[in-house]
């Protein structure tokens, strides 16, 4: 009910007439996913249309709290970034989504940890947010449009999109290589849930086929801020490397239409290197870091074979 009557004029007025600023009750409803949480990730596998598929066992995971905070705001753009707490003082760079309010421009999925660039006329995208999710190590992952809404009391935002596999399975299966995701993310009295309708497909040139259909369900708890003392103190201390990080993956991709990267160069994957290198920055030298952070992205990239355009992957995913 707290939410109520500060959307009951937005999205009345907001249904007819478009908006060339974000409705400002919008962007709270972004915002209001920060703060200091206990996490429970939750999924099952409910229905093949195989006989003989196995479903496999339910995933459970739960992490001591997770900090989500605003990283960068600024006109129609807002950047959550998430920072998972596993251990006393032992935090770990968890994922990022990026709100650009009526966004017309995407790395779309395609399979095989192949991405393609496209666009979608404004008013296609009227009155919509578009949430950019990237990984661990901030690489790209999906991207969606959809408005957000209030209904019944109940205010959410929901997308469909096809995404690479999550972290979860990604190093335990190749039985599929598209995971499609009906995203539900909802402003709860407890903090917010991300409930999540997937479908496991196995894509090939010409198809796609019905692997099995999953449910998840992750809560987002608030507790107290002091639970989260720990992420903020790392991210002060590691902030900067990460906008480096940030930087070199914007310049490296945005004169590419088509992107795909490998998973391992000689056994080790490209978040691995990239941790590697936070330990070793050096704050005087931000230009020698970019450089060798620019080398690290250069090894994973796969160029394409018919054209001079590089492609990009997935790399270690996340329980969401």
């Amino acid at each position: 009910m707290k939410y109520s009557i500060l959307f009951s004029l937005l999205f009345a007025f907001s249904a007819v007439f478009s908006q060339t600023s974000p409705p400002s009750e919008e962007v709270e409803a972004i915002k209001s996913m920060c703060g200091c949480y206990e996490v429970d990730f939750n999924f099952v596998e409910t229905f093949s249309p195989n006989k003989e598929y196995e479903i496999h066992e339910a995933y459970h995971s739960k992490a001591e709290a997770e900090w989500v905070f605003i990283e960068e705001e600024s006109e129609g753009h807002i950047s959550l970034q998430h920072l998972l707490i596993v251990g006393p003082d032992r935090v770990i760079k968890h994922w990022k989504q990026d709100w650009i309010y009526e966004n017309t421009e995407f790395f779309v999925y395609d399979h095989d940890f192949r991405w393609t660039r496209g666009t979608e006329p404004k008013e296609s995208v009227t009155g919509e947010w578009t949430q950019k999710v990237y990984q661990v190590d901030d690489c790209i992952r999906y991207e969606a449009s959809a408005p957000w809404i209030k209904k019944d009391g109940v205010i959410y935002w929901e997308s469909e999109v096809d995404a690479p596999l999550p972290r979860r399975e990604i190093t335990k299966r190749s039985d599929y290589n598209v995971m499609h995701r009906r995203n539900r993310q909802e402003l709860t009295d407890y903090g917010w849930l991300h409930e999540q309708d997937n479908k496991k497909i196995i894509r090939k040139k010409d198809e796609d086929q019905l692997l099995v259909m999953e449910k998840g369900y992750n809560t987002y708890t608030k507790v107290e801020d002091s639970k989260c003392k720990a992420a903020k103190k790392w991210w002060k201390e590691n902030r900067e490397y990460w906008k480096l990080v940030e930087a070199v993956w914007q310049e490296s991709l945005k004169d590419m239409d088509d992107v795909q990267m490998v998973d391992k160069v000689d056994g080790e994957k490209r978040y691995e290197k990239l941790f590697t290198l936070q330990y070793e920055y050096d704050a005087k030298k931000p230009e020698e870091t970019k450089k060798k952070i620019k080398d690290v992205l250069d090894l994973y990239f796969v160029e394409s074979s018919s054209s001079n355009t590089q492609k990009l992957d997935s790399g270690k995913e996340g329980n969401f």
